[in-house]
């Protein structure tokens, strides 16, 4: 009789912490960068699980027939949107109409157009202050739907990041102001940063790829005619994404006929632990060291 008793008592001891795991839901994010700002608000408060691996391109991954049925069962889905998870879009939109609450976080932020267009530029991390509305957003959301959710530890959590986002909008203010009038333009090998340059006062002469996907490809008109911007603005740097190939980048300098270097930045993705951009915070540092010494 006792070992009976024992049994029993060790079943409902499983199956109340199955049932505890179950309550504490799971968020699943579409990009690394998402990921990074979800855990800074959530800790271990919800498990996260992020579907775009570390140095991948969210215009580009796809997922797992079982990483897209994950979607439909997580308790919140936490997407860029505006277009950027060209990959995967469809199947957030599956899960959202299925009935799984999703937070596309693009359009919390007040999205700027592409440069010449009138498409929303998805790619607002590169302004730290709309970054601030993002983690917000996150936060409330997580709040709202995430269930047995620890309320406490996740607003101590997310005041202390939204501190550290303050901290980095003062640091890149100071850093871009010491920039001379002279200085203040770009050329990258995508179209990233143009929420960056509105926010510290910026110019973006051209981008190596045309439009809003890294899956473009630019023509040999497109590529001759940033070739005279570069040289007409004496720029001596060209930023391509350090996670891909820099080749079309180098080929613009080349056609420039100038001496331009080409300097990587961290654009789309984060790195693993030893490259120098693991979180978001270091990356928008490393970046702006960058393009300050280019």
């Amino acid at each position: 009789m006792k070992r009976l008793l024992t049994a029993v008592l060790a079943a409902l001891t499983l199956v109340t912490a199955c049932g505890a795991a179950a309550e504490r839901g799971e968020i699943v994010v579409t990009t690394d960068l998402l990921g990074d700002l979800t855990r800074a608000v959530v800790g271990d408060a919800a498990p996260v699980t992020v579907l775009m691996p570390t140095g991948g391109d969210p215009h580009s991954f796809g997922v797992s027939a079982k990483q897209a049925a994950g979607l439909e069962r997580a308790a919140l889905i936490v997407a860029n949107g505006l277009g950027l998870e060209e990959g995967v879009l469809r199947h957030v939109e599956s899960a959202a109409a299925a009935g799984t609450p999703a937070l596309l976080v693009g359009e919390q932020v007040n999205p700027l157009p592409y440069r010449d267009s009138t498409n929303p530029d998805p790619h607002f991390w590169t302004d730290p202050a709309r970054v601030r509305t993002a983690v917000e957003a996150i936060r409330d959301r997580v709040l709202a739907d995430v269930p047995g959710i620890d309320e406490t530890a996740v607003r101590t959590r997310t005041d202390a990041y939204l501190t550290r986002l303050d901290e980095l909008d003062r640091w890149m203010t100071q850093r871009f102001a010491a920039l001379p009038a002279e200085r203040r333009e770009l050329v990258t090998n995508h179209h990233v940063f143009g929420y960056l340059a509105a926010r510290f006062g910026l110019g973006v002469i051209g981008v190596v790829l045309p439009g809003g996907s890294a899956l473009a490809s630019p023509s040999a008109a497109d590529l001759a005619e940033l070739a005279t911007a570069v040289r007409a603005a004496g720029v001596t740097t060209i930023f391509a994404d350090s996670a891909q190939p820099d080749r079309l980048a180098r080929v613009l300098a080349e056609q420039a006929g100038v001496r331009v270097r080409v300097t990587a930045l961290h654009t789309e993705s984060l790195t693993p632990p030893d490259g120098g951009a693991p979180t978001y915070l270091d990356m928008m540092r490393a970046n702006t060291d960058a393009i300050i010494a280019g």
